[in-house]
């Protein structure tokens, strides 16, 4: 099997080059491939990447700034792996994690692996970044009567084909969102393992706000209350 490891980066320059470093240097169980997508970075981003020599590295550019889920659907479009898993470039996650993820896989309990933030005063950037990501959570376990305990987590494990037949519309963070929805509503059940985290601030440069929130609780709706695809179609 081969791995797809996606990394959107977006003015990141003082984090890229440990984010690549620290992906690149994991013991994996199997052949990666790590596919960068610089989203119109207007720092010293695009200069570090270009710097970078690894054969198992690729890097994508956005002449614009489209957000997180355009550049995991230019991710997506090419990459070789048979399954894929997103990492973010500001150190928030850790790719040590990412064997643990593809063990369920290996051995055949899952298709689809979530990693699973347990919080705390360590791995929290705010009570209320929490008390979002709880009720996001919650939204979708009760519109889909499912119980996944992380909607929001970065980490999702799952075959590119996969990916790509949910057809992703949503080009900023409300993607995630959209693919948990998309998933539970195929009655797709995540596999989760818990996951070490830590959050960085607004000053370090965090980009999520609590109106990704709301629109994650307006796509989740949506997708509950999407009509069935007829034979054939989405």
């Amino acid at each position: 099997m081969k791995l797809s490891i996606l990394m959107p980066v977006y003015n990141e320059e003082e984090r890229v080059a440990d984010a690549l470093k620290q992906a690149l240097a994991v013991d994996y169980p199997c052949e990666i491939e790590l596919v960068v997508v610089d989203d119109g970075s207007r720092d010293g981003t695009g200069e570090i990447l270009g710097r970078v020599d690894d054969t198992r590295l690729r890097v994508i550019t956005h002449p614009r700034n489209a957000g997180k889920g355009a550049a995991i659907k230019s991710a997506v479009d090419n990459a070789d792996g048979e399954y894929m898993v997103i990492l973010d470039a500001d150190l928030e996650y850790d790719p040590q994690d990412i064997p643990k993820l593809l063990a369920p896989v290996l051995d055949g309990r899952a298709t689809v692996v979530y990693g699973n933030r347990t919080f705390g005063s360590h791995s929290a950037y705010s009570f209320w970044y929490v008390m979002g990501n709880k009720a996001v959570t919650t939204a979708a376990n009760v519109l889909f009567n499912s119980y996944i305990g992380d909607l929001e987590t970065c980490f999702k494990l799952m075959p590119v084909a996969l990916y790509r037949s949910l057809d992703v519309r949503s080009r900023g963070f409300g993607m995630e969102a959209e693919v948990t929805g998309k998933l539970l509503r195929r009655r797709i059940r995540p596999y989760e393992v818990p996951i070490s985290y830590r959050a960085r601030g607004r000053e370090e440069g965090k980009k999520i706000t609590w109106k990704d929130g709301v629109e994650a609780l307006f796509i989740l709706g949506r997708e509950r209350t999407r009509r069935r695809a007829l034979p054939g179609r989405r």
